[in-house]
């Protein structure tokens, strides 16, 4: 539970407009978004679980990870598009304000894995 709350926190109360709008265009925004989402894990977790927090944090966010996951999942069933038709989200052939919200899910749950394990095993 503590991990939860600290996601949230970190990812939607401590995070500005500037850091999520710029963290994957830049590399200054995603590491000030990664050090302030990162450093609250310190009250539960070691020094080495929340490096690798915040190492994941950063990749997954500044080069937007989930929509590559989404994208390689869908090879799995019929009507396969390529990277072309569906870069920005993983998703094709869905209205945009639900291919983001289900990124925003997947991205969610990724984050939540890796802080899982980095927890758990360090």
């Amino acid at each position: 539970m503590e991990q939860l709350i600290l996601h949230l926190v970190g990812d939607y109360l401590t995070q500005s407009d500037w850091m999520a709008q710029n963290k994957t265009k830049r590399t200054w925004p995603a590491l000030c978004h990664v050090v302030v989402y990162s450093l609250p894990f310190l009250l539960i977790g070691s020094v080495w679980a929340v490096s690798a927090i915040l190492v994941s944090h950063f990749l997954v966010d500044r080069f937007r990870l989930a929509r590559y996951v989404v994208w390689a999942k869908n090879w799995i069933g019929p009507g396969y598009h390529p990277w072309s038709e569906c870069s920005e989200t993983g998703f094709a052939n869905l209205p945009d304000w639900l291919a983001s919200w289900l990124l925003i899910i997947v991205d969610n749950t990724i984050h939540l894995i890796c802080n899982y394990c980095a927890l758990r095993w360090l």
